[in-house]
Parts: C-alpha cells; structure tokens; sequence
C-alpha cells in the first residue's frame, strides 16, 4: 500500500443494475466455450479459467490483449478499469455505454474471448496447483527451517519445560 492510504476503509461496491446483470448472461451465452462464474460478488465470464469479461457495479469490463485494446479505446473512448482509484487492473477496460448497446459489443466480447483462449489454461479454484515434487520440496525447506506442524509442537514443548 503506499503511505496515508493504509487506514482509508475500503470502497463500498454498488451492485450491478438487473437489466445490466441479464444483459450480461445474455452476452456469454452467445460463446459457446464461456463459464459464468462471479468475481469481486458481480458475474463474470471466463474461458479456459481465464477471466475475459464482467460486471463490476454498474460497468461492463473486457479483458483484451495490448493492440486490441489500444483499437478499442481509440474507436470507444474507453477508459482502464480501476476497481479501487489508482488501481487498475492491466488489460482490463471499461465498455462505454454506447458500446454496450450496440451490435459491436458482439464483436468486442468475441475478441476478448478469443484473447482469454490464447492464455494458458488456469486451473480451477480449490484445484491441486503443485505437483508432488514441488511439495515434498516445501515440506523439507519448512522442516529445515523448523516451520511443520510437528517442529513448531516440539518447539513449544521445549519452552514450556525450560
């Protein structure tokens, strides 16, 4: 965090308009490959469990690879989205509301799509992320280190007696 802002309370988040929020579902029903999922609480769609589009209150957001985005905010005058001001999330941008109801949103939400598809695969949340080895690594620099679960109770053990 930089200085003066550490005790600021977080933002309250607005919820997204129902029409905005059915408008949405609508929208990721159109590609075939999307996964509804909510990010931040607001719905949003993903591809291979890459993010590529959401809600965040009463904004609609795209995730688009660097030339595509600098063509969209050219054409739409969109702006970086920024959850929190000063924060912006890299790739991400705000659809102005023109776009939203116009048939370029199609064009737009397949473009971002398509970007999400050419990232790696994510795996889903709750998912085993480390292989075998990269754990049994883990649990010997954490035993030479004195941090399992077993050395941190002998460590107490032997405070308590002393």
């Amino acid at each position: 965090m930089s200085p003066g802002k550490q005790n600021e309370p977080m933002p309250k988040w607005e919820r997204s308009p129902d029409e905005l929020v059915a408008a949405f579902a609508t929208y990721v029903a159109s590609i075939p490959d999307a996964e509804s999922r909510k990010m931040f609480g607001y719905p949003a769609a993903f591809v291979n469990g890459q993010m590529f589009a959401g809600l965040f209150g009463p904004e609609m957001i795209l995730r688009l690879s660097e030339s595509d985005r600098a063509a969209f905010v050219a054409q739409t005058g969109a702006s970086a989205f920024e959850p929190m001001p000063g924060r912006p999330m890299r790739e991400y941008v705000v659809v102005p509301e023109a776009v939203r109801m116009s048939p370029a949103l199609d064009h737009w939400l397949e473009w971002s799509a398509r970007y999400a598809r050419s990232l790696p695969p994510k795996q889903k949340a709750g998912g085993k992320r480390g292989t075998a080895k990269t754990s049994a690594a883990k649990k010997e620099k954490a035993a030479k280190k004195g941090t399992t679960k077993r050395a941190v109770a002998k460590n107490a053990a032997r405070k308590r007696s002393r």
